[in-house]
């Protein structure tokens, strides 16, 4: 038997998990940490992730100790501490701040289909990575990233295009993140011998 399954993710141990959700073929790293975050379909993380406040697409690849969505501190108030709104971890009377909390979680980033997320890199908060992009290793992404676009550096700038504007236009209309699993198995070989070009040329 396949050791990932449809009808419920992979959680490896230690995660802390709260308010996500997830699809079919999902695996979540040892050591993990999850809240108000949805996972596509094949979407992974790799061990010591923390992800907040994020809509993950189907086949993301997100390589361990990645942070994404890291929540913000209110810079604009007196104090920037957690007494502001933890309050309750410090007074029997006085309770968290809801209306704090509401905000950070409405600023959610967006991770795209089939993009890869490297080895702790950092995507701030109201961030989209497109379709197909790549983040480099240890990049702190802070602007919004171009489908099939490569990005690197602290902040993050575009290293190159993964494939040619063309190519990378019709890989998004072909949308194959959206076949089934049987299909997606049929098409197993052509994956894993054919260039983007010539997989375009055969199935788009």
């Amino acid at each position: 038997m396949a050791r990932l399954q449809a009808d419920q993710p992979f959680i490896h141990p230690d995660c802390q998990i709260t308010g996500s959700h997830f699809g079919a073929y999902v695996e979540i790293g040892a050591g993990s940490r999850i809240a108000n975050s949805r996972f596509g379909d094949y979407s992974y993380c790799d061990r010591t992730c923390d992800i907040a406040n994020a809509e993950v697409g189907k086949f993301a690849n997100i390589a361990s100790f990645t942070r994404i969505g890291a929540t913000d501190h209110p810079i604009e108030k007196a104090s920037l501490h957690h007494f502001l709104y933890r309050s309750a971890d410090y007074w029997d009377d006085a309770g968290v701040d809801e209306d704090w909390f509401a905000h950070r979680a409405s600023r959610m980033a967006h991770i795209g289909h089939d993009t890869w997320i490297g080895h702790g890199a950092m995507i701030k908060p109201e961030v989209t990575i497109g379709h197909g992009a790549v983040v480099a290793s240890g990049s702190v992404v802070t602007k919004d990233v171009a489908p099939y676009t490569i990005v690197g550096g602290n902040t993050a700038r575009l290293i190159r295009r993964r494939y040619p504007e063309p190519v990378a236009e019709a890989m998004m209309d072909l949308a194959w993140w959206d076949w089934d699993n049987t299909t997606l198995r049929a098409a197993l070989p052509d994956f894993r011998a054919l260039r983007a070009e010539e997989f375009l040329e055969k199935y788009a």
